[in-house]
């Protein structure tokens, strides 16, 4: 059964640009009110008075990089006494670079943000909706998530654990009126790609964040465990699938390279 977006509240992390803005954006079109947080408050705000012409929308400013940040959300949250429907969790870090030329605490914000954050907040919103058996989660992965990418080696490392976590919890709450799906963009125009790279590419091969949005917004309402934007994408995945590993691996340059 498709589910139904209107008159539910999300959550949406790293909603003050690229793809988890327009989420945010595709989601008030659908008549969701909005709970968005990320770091920039200013953006955030400034979001907040843009989409709040169409919804109820509450800006909450924090850096899900730590622990802390993750602590001062819920706590706001709390404050709020606002059930949530729909669990977005998009914000996260793509730094480019080999994996000696990043330092202890670069390393450990990564994983935080990418990896930390998102199985707490599943964790701490999922068993509310089970037990309205009502509610839908939305991780954004990316097709890096499906192979090693060297020069990025640890953002791909992430995101194969975020599509892994979906796919397995999709399972796991089968028949619960819950469902889970992975967004798996390619290149995308956002903040954290490198401008050069894209411009250099052809069209078919980058995608705009609201194509990016719509895609994965379908897909959590058709209960679709994994999304690939773009027949390009998914035929590359595709093909990946029967290609030996050295070879995948030696290929995964160029997505580094790219961003993703």
């Amino acid at each position: 059964m498709t589910f139904t977006f209107n008159a539910t509240t999300a959550l949406v992390t790293g909603a003050s640009s690229g793809i988890g803005y327009a989420l945010a954006a595709g989601l008030a079109a659908r008549g969701v009110n909005l709970i968005i947080t990320a770091r920039r408050k200013d953006r955030l705000e400034a979001l907040a008075e843009q989409l709040g012409e169409q919804v109820t929308v509450v800006p909450i400013a924090a850096d899900l990089s730590s622990q802390s940040g993750v602590d001062d959300l819920l706590k706001a949250m709390q404050n709020l006494s606002v059930t949530v429907d729909v669990l977005v969790n998009c914000a996260g870090l793509a730094p480019h670079g080999k994996f000696l030329e990043t330092t202890d605490l670069d390393q450990q914000a990564l994983v935080q943000l990418n990896v930390l954050t998102p199985t707490r907040l599943i964790r701490h919103f999922l068993p509310n909706m089970q037990s309205r058996g009502f509610g839908r989660i939305l991780n954004v992965c990316s097709i890096a998530g499906f192979h090693a990418v060297p020069g990025m080696a640890q953002y791909g490392a992430t995101k194969a654990y975020l599509l892994s976590l979906t796919e397995a919890l999709s399972e796991e709450i089968k028949g619960s009126g819950v469902a889970i799906s992975a967004l798996c963009p390619g290149v995308t125009r956002t903040d954290s790609v490198i401008q050069a790279a894209v411009e250099a590419l052809p069209d078919a091969l980058v995608l705009d964040p609201d194509v990016v949005a719509e895609a994965g917004l379908e897909a959590l309402a058709k209960g679709e465990v994994v999304c690939i934007p773009g027949r390009l994408n998914q035929a590359a995945v595709t093909a990946a699938q029967f290609q030996p590993r050295w070879l995948i691996r030696s290929f995964g340059g160029l997505l580094a390279k790219f961003g993703s």
